[in-house]
């Protein structure tokens, strides 16, 4: 974590002080306080900023609204709303409305986050297993919650199979299946990035600008690829949860 980061410094100093006290209160000196307080690191700066500059341009665009003169921040939404809806319709099918902001969200955190890569002095934090880890929890959790209230205790019958003796032998391999995803989805997302932040670091060291900016250009691909597998998965998943075809 380089320290050099202003960000970085500024969460240390704000949550330490706070967790410094905390243990502090327990009865602990401020030196091993100190020793136990949680460092933020640049990755999850870095994920802070990206979601606040999310929040806060959808937050400009919303305020901003026009049907008349629409400003480019709208056409850009507009955009990526007629994208994500897209996708979202030919995989949920109907009801893909309930489901959108979400996905929508996952796709642009996920790609900002790839994308940060490509500014020199900033990591990737999607190379960092804790942030995928972190999205594919938040995706998990958000399809479960989403087929128990779209079927109720009923949800339960998609980890029974249609055969009712068999259901014994297909519940638990249904619960590792699912919870298999999140690995699938945080290590499909940590591997890329890693692999492609590393290339593009090491040619940048050895070799002259001209032949990097070739990497700079796959790790931008690179990191679009991974941003739309990752919103289409969620997707997939989505639409399995709510399904009531089953």
């Amino acid at each position: 974590m380089p320290e050099t980061f202003a960000l970085v410094r500024l969460l240390n100093s704000l949550f330490m002080g706070v967790e410094v006290k905390a243990f502090q209160s327990i009865g602990l000196n401020a030196v091993k306080a100190a020793e136990m307080s949680v460092k933020v690191n640049q990755a999850f700066a870095l994920e802070l900023l990206v979601a606040a500059g999310l929040i806060a341009f959808f937050a400009i665009v919303r305020m901003t609204l026009s049907v008349e003169k629409p400003n480019p921040g709208q056409q850009i939404a507009e955009m990526i709303h007629e994208f994500t809806g897209g996708q979202a319709d030919q995989v949920i099918g109907h009801g893909y409305e309930t489901f959108q902001a979400f996905v929508t969200c996952i796709f642009l955190f996920v790609l900002l986050n790839n994308l940060l890569g490509l500014i020199p002095g900033l990591e990737t934090p999607t190379k960092s297993p804790w942030v995928p880890l972190g999205i594919a929890v938040l995706t998990f959790a958000y399809y479960q919650l989403n087929g128990l209230r779209a079927h109720g205790f009923g949800y339960i019958k998609q980890f029974l199979g249609p055969v009712w003796w068999i259901s014994p032998l297909l519940f638990p391999i249904e619960i590792i299946s699912h919870c298999a995803r999140v690995m699938s989805l945080t290590i499909r997302l940590y591997a890329n990035m890693f692999a492609s932040d590393l290339v593009t670091l090491v040619f940048f060291s050895l070799i002259p600008l001209a032949v990097p900016a070739v990497f700079l250009g796959l790790h931008f691909f690179v990191s679009l690829v991974q941003a739309y597998i990752f919103m289409l998965l969620s997707m997939i998943y989505l639409s399995q949860a709510v399904s009531h075809d089953h």
